[in-house]
């Protein structure tokens, strides 16, 4: 068995909500998050088997596609997402920070997982369009060779879907700015 992970973004509530309530009806995996985000928006990611998360995913999206924004399903994530995505990731010592934000949280989702198998980085945050006009954004953190070689490449992946908005990485950060992000 392989673990994965999957999500679809929809434009409409009632539909984002019919289309999680699909996923998980055919076949076996586990919501790890369901709800609305803004603008209105709604997100499902799920959890389990490739082929299963593979299924419900496309089940969901082809169903539902006339209220699709996106979606993705990634086999063997890395393991640093899942603390992300709950703002449970613990850090010691920061040497650089990349910061990458785009128009959508899947593109988001993707690139985190992609900029942490790029190079040796700690994802720190993955924050899902909550408050933020649909927009996302993660924060990532490494050696500052390690967290620019992921960015340019997180970057690269979100461009390609034309969600890529923005991104920096700041070498040595000041221990105020440290001290506001963990």
């Amino acid at each position: 068995m392989s673990r994965a992970i999957g999500m679809v973004e929809f434009k409409s509530i009632p539909t984002g909500i019919t289309a999680a309530d699909k996923m998980v009806k055919t076949s076996e995996v586990d919501i790890v998050e369901a709800q609305t985000v803004c603008p209105g928006k709604y997100i499902a990611i799920i959890t389990g088997d490739l082929s299963a998360v593979k299924a419900a995913v496309e089940a969901a999206s082809t169903e539902y596609e006339y209220d699709l924004i996106d979606n993705f399903v990634l086999g063997n994530p890395h393991e640093s997402l899942f603390p992300a995505i709950y703002g449970a990731t613990s850090v010691d010592h920061v040497d650089a920070l990349g910061i990458l934000e785009t128009f959508d949280v899947a593109s988001l989702i993707e690139a985190a997982d992609m900029a942490a198998k790029t190079a040796i980085v700690n994802v720190i945050e993955l924050r899902l369009a909550k408050g933020m006009c649909g927009k996302s954004f993660m924060v990532i953190t490494g050696e500052v060779s390690a967290v620019t070689a992921s960015i340019e490449k997180a970057k690269q992946l979100s461009g390609e879907k034309g969600m890529f908005l923005d991104s920096s990485v700041i070498a040595h950060p000041d221990e105020k700015i440290i001290r506001t992000i963990l």
